[in-house]
């Protein structure tokens, strides 16, 4: 008689679990103005927090990013004022859906790689690689100011390339970010003197990311470091930037 071999059950778990995650997403298209809309969003997004958690767990990033993408801050895990984040340019109803939508794709792709791992043997505690990786979506562009800079060359420059932050070089490696709000802060707020004051008493400790790791903890490591900018790297040199403005310009779907 033949032996019929059962898939283990936590297999099955993570299956069914996949499936969840896609109808939801499935049923989000809903909101976007694709099919009729059966019940509200308020509903839609209590189950959808109910669903993430249940299979991700109450302490998961994912779950933190879809509160916030419910405000259009999907990647704005950053509870700071000293920067706003660009504007993506899309209707802001429309960008929290869009947000939603891509927080619920990268649960998918973490349940996958869950089960990619169990295939291989993969012991269950091992981290996973997940979702897009930080270098996907970095800007390679490396515009840079010297730590002994003054400020006013470092407002000057920013001007000149017309962006909001610079690193900071002391002619061997990068050492940290000037941004425009910190320039605003510490030349308006504390009446310092742009032309003296160097960029080295200024700027905020450069802090990096492997160009491999996925676009969540590139997002963690912003909270953690309270910071909005990662340098990213490879190979041991910098390849690029990476901001909140760049994670936002993901989750809500804009290349």
């Amino acid at each position: 008689m033949t032996m019929v071999t059962q898939p283990p059950r936590r297999r099955l778990s993570l299956e069914r679990n996949i499936e969840r995650l896609r109808e939801q997403l499935d049923q989000l298209a809903s909101y976007l103005g694709k099919r009729k809309i059966t019940r509200s969003l308020e509903e839609f997004d209590l189950e959808t927090e109910r669903l993430i958690s249940d299979i991700l767990g109450e302490s998961s990033e994912l779950l933190d990013a879809y509160e916030y993408a419910q405000m259009g801050e999907a990647a704005g895990l950053v509870n700071m004022t000293d920067e706003a984040p660009e504007s993506t340019g899309l209707d802001g109803e429309r960008q929290r859906l869009l947000q939603r939508s891509r927080v619920l794709e990268s649960c998918i792709a973490e349940v996958e790689a869950r089960r990619a791992a169990g295939t291989k043997g993969v012991k269950e505690n091992s981290t996973a690689l997940i979702g897009p990786q930080v270098a996907e979506h970095l800007s390679p562009d490396i515009r840079s100011v010297l730590d002994t800079a003054s400020l006013r060359e470092a407002g000057q420059q920013m001007e000149h390339w017309r962006t909001g932050s610079l690193l900071v070089t002391n002619t061997q490696s990068y050492v940290g970010f000037i941004t425009d709000s910190i320039l605003a802060r510490e030349v308006v707020a504390k009446g310092l003197d742009s032309h003296t004051t160097t960029v080295k008493t200024c700027m905020r400790p450069l802090v990096s990311i492997e160009g491999d790791r996925p676009i969540i903890e590139a997002v963690r490591m912003m909270k953690e470091h309270a910071t909005r900018h990662l340098g990213v790297t490879q190979d041991g040199g910098l390849i690029g930037v990476i901001s909140v403005s760049n994670i936002l310009r993901y989750y809500s779907g804009v290349v």
